[in-house]
């Protein structure tokens, strides 16, 4: 029967709860657990499909096309185990199904109310599709305690502990221990009252996790423990790393995953954690044997969250070829003013990436720094909407069709990118139409491509037949098929129909591939992307060229 673990979080966001799960996670499967990770977010909306990048950052998206929480892609790199779209519910996705429920006739006439009706619509999905062989969940709460959005959620898992069985369910909570320099000293009382809230609403953490900036002095572990009612060893510290895939370490050395068994009453029977994963991890990012420059030619570059995925792959990449990997945050707009002075910005890098996105703004300077690429012989790498951009440059500029262009920005005269209205899944046919839902319509989730035999990605993957994760909603028109490869963009991967255009290269090019699907959610530090291990081996090649 799998135990359930809970991790909430007080103070003030951005603590790094979503890390301290999957550093906890990976440490349990290193022990030889099997663990499974899960998401519970307050927002209303039923998934953050349609949110700006800059007010959630990116959507992560599973092989079964749910888009969820960037939490999930740091689960799925620091475990390898593939989400679902039972691994993240959100506020809107719980309200959204009792009303429906309502609206049937469900509940016999009852009146629908938080409790019961919202905290077991919560506990279901806890409780749901939970394998037999598991041996832990992790479930991770959005938010903040003391929030009103959370309320719900805490109280279904104070309900859940006590439907548990003894010693099944376990709750760790992170807080914030801050430095008041003026004082020189940490402040413990934040963490008091936080863990003050969460006990008045029901739950005790037995585990209380502090993250500080210096490091958390024995007196003052003692302290929260006293006032917290836990063991000064189940308070752990937290301190900043130097990387993410530092963390797991740092948190086995501060005994969590230790506390943990030791709660459950599994740390005698436990065999020591195998970190030689991980310390090949940190020993390829800690000691690289070069350095490569990449410019990434984006449109939400305020927000590094935006890409995370995308910076994660680019990293990974560097230590599948032991170099440090420099990435250079380049707005695409700044591309497209006459006076932008293009060449002198993107000859210092060594290869070129263009990412996905929405929307018009800024593609004509993702255009341009295409042509530069492909001009200049530099490495490129567009995916999603660079692709399009891709497609569009040689439409223009090799293929002699000047109108070339994309329907998602108005009428054009040569429609190279259009939208997608009927494609094959494993469901069936899907349609969409363009005045539909912007929620959940795209195309979501894992599809296959077929390779061509003597294409450069058929040797870059060592298969003719691949499965990539998608979330698109406008495909490059097939019908200018010919004429882009007349001009030498050759669409070297297709959907296994033959419909849908997947990856475009040049052969005559140093290195310049281009794919409607998003490589980088499929990427691990342990396991990099071939795609990015192939680019970062290209920028490697640049670098002593130039």
């Amino acid at each position: 029967m799998a135990r359930f673990i809970f991790i909430t979080g007080g103070v003030v966001s951005s603590l790094g709860k979503g890390l301290m799960a999957a550093s906890l996670a990976a440490l349990l499967q290193a022990r030889g657990y099997k663990v499974r990770l899960r998401k519970l977010d307050p927002y209303l909306n039923v998934d953050p499909g349609t949110m700006s990048p800059y007010q959630h950052g990116e959507v992560y998206v599973t092989d079964d096309g749910a888009e969820t929480d960037l939490d999930l892609g740091h689960y799925e790199r620091f475990t390898g185990v593939p989400a679902r779209q039972s691994d993240n519910v959100t506020s809107g996705r719980i309200y959204q199904g009792i009303i429906q429920r309502e609206r049937r006739g469900d509940y016999l006439g009852a009146t629908v109310q938080v409790i019961p009706h919202v905290t077991n619509a919560i506990k279901d999905f806890i409780r749901a599709d939970v394998d037999e062989d598991l041996d832990f969940v992790i479930c991770e709460v959005g938010g903040t305690v003391g929030d009103i959005e959370s309320l719900p959620f805490v109280e279904a898992i104070r309900q859940f502990r006590n439907e548990s069985p003894r010693g099944h369910c376990l709750s760790i909570h992170t807080t914030l221990v801050p430095y008041i320099a003026a004082a020189g000293e940490l402040k413990t009382k934040p963490t008091q009252h936080s863990v003050r809230e969460l006990t008045s609403l029901g739950i005790q953490p037995e585990i209380i996790v502090c993250r500080c900036e210096h490091p958390l002095p024995d007196n003052e572990r003692a302290k929260i423990a006293l006032f917290c009612n836990v063991r000064k060893e189940a308070v752990i510290p937290a301190l900043d790393a130097r990387s993410i895939y530092a963390v797991p370490a740092q948190y086995h050395e501060a005994g969590l995953d230790a506390e943990v068994l030791l709660a459950f009453g599994l740390l005698e029977s436990a065999a020591e954690p195998d970190m030689a994963r991980w310390d090949d991890v940190t020993d390829r990012l800690f000691n690289p044997e070069g350095e490569v420059t990449i410019g990434v030619v984006g449109k939400y570059v305020g927000l590094q969250d935006a890409y995370k995925s995308l910076t994660e792959a680019l990293v990974h990449g560097g230590m599948a070829n032991r170099v440090k990997v420099n990435i250079k945050w380049l707005d695409a707009e700044l591309f497209e003013h006459p006076e932008a002075e293009i060449a002198s910005t993107l000859e210092p890098m060594h290869a070129i990436l263009v990412p996905g996105g929405f929307g018009e703004r800024g593609t004509e300077g993702k255009i341009a720094s295409v042509h530069f690429a492909r001009e200049r012989r530099v490495p490129f790498f567009g995916i999603c909407l660079g692709m399009q951009m891709a497609c569009i440059e040689a439409a223009r500029n090799t293929a002699g069709l000047k109108g070339a262009g994309s329907s998602e920005f108005g009428e054009a005269d040569e429609p190279i990118v259009g939208l997608i209205t009927e494609w094959m899944s494993e469901e069936g046919l899907q349609k969409r139409s363009a005045g539909g839902d912007l929620g959940g319509t795209m195309r979501l989730g894992a599809y296959e491509a077929s390779l061509a035999g003597n294409s450069v990605v058929r040797s870059i993957y060592g298969n003719d037949r691949i499965s990539e994760r998608h979330r698109h909603r406008y495909e490059v028109n097939v019908h200018y098929k010919d004429a882009l490869e007349s001009g030498g963009l050759v669409f070297s991967g297709m959907s296994p129909d033959g419909e849908l255009p997947e990856i475009v290269e040049r052969p005559d090019h140093p290195w310049f591939i281009g794919v409607q699907f998003h490589p980088e959610l499929k990427s691990k530090p342990f396991d990099p992307h071939p795609l990015f291990a192939s680019f970062i081996e290209a920028a490697v090649r640049q670098s002593r060229l130039v």
